[in-house]
């Protein structure tokens, strides 16, 4: 009896299974959703990027709602709030914590449902941060209906007036549970702003009276040494009131759009290309525009300050005979510097470490003085609102160059305010499995940083593989982890260098 029981017992077991996998295969034919529903939690990996499984998943939810799937619109939402959890939870318990990538949108992302899967791309490969570039090469990322800026539109194709690029992937990327920032250029204005009839005493200019686009044109060879194109490259003059009117008006537009931070790239002058990356002479610098040359003239503290300052503007010199002139009455004196020695030199000209140093470093701190009071004030409403600011900047931006020289760039970051996230862009090509001039990069904006500060490394290059003589992300990252275990957050230039063929089609497509 107790065998038949059994035997019984196992028949009853099996009939229970055959229809539950019945069933199960009858919801799967008629719901191809339904094994959504059933699938267990999304996996990461070490460096929190979620499985194949997972990614797939998502994806053809995605496509049936471009499909028009009203049932599978509720499903997509609840995934993608599942993943960014799952990513989210995953950062808390790995190493970076914050791992940013920097995005640049193009006018054929306003295709339905291509925001959302360049979205869900980031989450799958395991960001929780993204910088969305809402103003650069000249133009803002503003639907074209509503855009008080001067500068276009990058959307201006007809019938796309009032789609807006920022505001929707920023909101997007919320839903994903990536904290999303705005990236704007800041001193660099673009190609479309040197074009402006009325702007033209806005642009920087040196003692050639040359404007950026002067200086270099755009060519391949350009493109080689300096790793990308200058064809829409003008830089402005940080002193020029036009100048800062008119960024602030873009800046109050983006932060319209409610970004969780902004970034602050092209904090800088342009850099200089084979000698001319070098400033060592008075005309290398960007202070002849009407507005730069007019401030720095004020930093005189008397006319005959003021007087030797226009001699060695004028000339790019100044002799103990220009010192002799200006000095019958009173002895020059500017802001903060002493007054000058009159020690000759063979030449005339009075030597570099006299009082033509003085000058001539009253005038390098001025130019560099325009980039932070530019900062300044591009960062104020942004901190008016409670919200992050950071700035870009290159660790070797702030370099003397011999004795008398300075990086062209003239990027004094480290002064850049210490309440703001610093984003030292650690680019170096050592070899593909070398990654130490990348890492000296961190260590010497590690070693400047004021305590309390907040760096974020920008490194660039793709998943998996070496490219263009730089080591894979994961070995980079690796090795500013072991020289520099305080840094917790990094991010990765960019999402078009890690989908180039993507891109190249985003770049290309016509609506």
């Amino acid at each position: 009896m107790n065998k038949n029981y059994t035997s019984h017992k196992k028949i009853k077991a099996k009939k229970t299974l055959y229809r539950s996998l019945l069933a199960t295969l009858f919801c799967l034919v008629a719901n191809p959703l339904f094994w959504y529903q059933q699938s267990a939690k999304a996996q990461t990996d070490a460096y929190c990027r979620l499985t194949p499984e997972a990614i797939a998943t998502k994806e053809n939810l995605r496509q049936a709602v471009l499909t028009g799937n009203k049932e599978a619109e509720k499903q997509y939402q609840d995934i993608l709030i599942q993943h960014g959890r799952e990513v989210n939870n995953c950062r808390l318990r790995n190493w970076p914590k914050t791992q940013g990538i920097w995005l640049r949108l193009y006018p054929c992302d306003a295709r339905p449902g291509e925001i959302d899967r360049i979205l869900d791309h980031v989450v799958n490969k395991g960001y929780n941060q993204v910088y969305i570039e809402a103003f650069y090469d000249g133009q803002v990322l503003l639907p074209a209906a509503n855009n008080p800026t001067v500068w276009p539109s990058v959307l201006r194709v007809p019938g796309y007036e009032n789609v807006d690029l920022l505001a929707e992937s920023l909101k997007k990327a919320g839903v994903r549970g990536l904290r999303a920032y705005a990236w704007v250029f800041t001193i660099n204005f673009g190609y479309t702003y040197s074009q402006l009839p009325n702007r033209q005493q806005a642009l920087a200019r040196n003692g050639k009276g040359q404007t950026t686009l002067d200086v270099i044109p755009d060519n391949t060879s350009l493109h080689d040494q300096l790793g990308a194109s200058h064809a829409f490259h003008t830089f402005i003059d940080p002193y020029s009131p036009e100048a800062r009117q008119d960024y602030a008006v873009m800046i109050n537009e983006v932060l319209k759009r409610q970004p969780q931070g902004v970034l602050f790239d092209y904090v800088r002058y342009l850099r200089g290309v084979g000698p001319d990356s070098v400033a060592d002479e008075v005309k290398d610098l960007w202070v002849y525009g009407e507005a730069s040359r007019k401030v720095l003239l004020q930093r005189a503290k008397n006319e005959a300050g003021k007087e030797l300052l226009t001699r060695f503007l004028d000339k790019g010199y100044v002799t103990s005979g220009d010192i002799s002139a200006v000095s019958y009455k009173q002895t020059p004196k500017w802001q903060n510097f002493f007054s000058p020695a009159t020690t000759e030199s063979a030449t005339g000209r009075l030597p570099k470490g006299g009082s033509g140093r003085q000058v001539w470093e009253l005038s390098v701190a001025h130019a560099a003085q325009g980039i932070l009071d530019f900062l300044k004030m591009a960062t104020k409403p942004v901190k008016q609102k409670g919200l992050s600011a950071g700035a870009v900047f290159f660790p070797g931006g702030n370099k003397r160059v011999r004795d008398n020289g300075f990086d062209s760039r003239l990027q004094p970051w480290d002064q850049f305010p210490a309440s703001m996230e610093w984003h030292p862009m650690s680019y170096g090509t050592c070899g593909d499995r070398n990654p130490s001039c990348i890492v000296s990069k961190v260590e010497r904006v590690v070693s400047m940083a004021p305590n309390g500060v907040s760096v974020i490394p920008a490194i660039a290059g793709v998943w998996g593989q070496p490219v263009t003589g730089r080591p894979s992300l994961e070995i980079q990252m690796q090795a500013i982890r072991r020289a520099t275990p305080q840094i917790n957050s990094i991010s990765h230039f960019s999402y078009g260098w890690q989908n180039v063929e993507e891109t190249r089609e985003r770049k290309s497509c016509r609506l």
